[in-house]
């Protein structure tokens, strides 16, 4: 599923958003301004995904959802709140799009001729390299 299709869903209504202080270095702006951000998505509540999305979303972002079903992330790169939200926003729809690609399965395929000569050929100068190395003195 791409990026586009994503937004014309209207997923960003089922978004929710808190300002927390950001952590780390940043002199005094850090210290009295909340502009990390962090975003909560129920996946379990939400309308705009069917049962057989949910589950995609459910197993393949797994690590990021919590006990209660919400899938939450945060930013805290940017100097202002608007650019953490909108950053945070980007990432978890580039996320959710990723999620709901489906995996293209592996062809199984047959090793070559030349590469199991190949093959055969490194083994048998393994063993005579080796086979020098012994004592036929005993």
């Amino acid at each position: 599923m791409t990026i586009e299709e994503l937004e014309t869903r209207g997923l960003r209504s089922e978004l929710e958003y808190s300002a927390t202080r950001s952590s780390g270095a940043g002199g005094q702006n850090v210290n009295k301004v909340n502009t990390r951000v962090e975003l909560r998505f129920d996946v379990a509540a939400s309308t705009i995904l069917n049962d057989e999305e949910k589950g995609m979303v459910l197993t393949t972002l797994a690590s990021r959802i919590n006990m209660e079903g919400e899938l939450v992330m945060s930013s805290q790169t940017e100097r202002t709140q608007m650019g953490n939200k909108e950053k945070v926003t980007l990432r978890f729809i580039e996320q959710i799009a990723k999620a709901l690609t489906p995996r293209k399965r592996r062809k199984a395929t047959r090793p070559t001729l030349a590469s199991k000569k190949k093959r055969v050929d490194d083994k048998k100068k393994l063993a005579e390299k080796k086979g020098r190395r012994k004592d036929d003195f005993h």
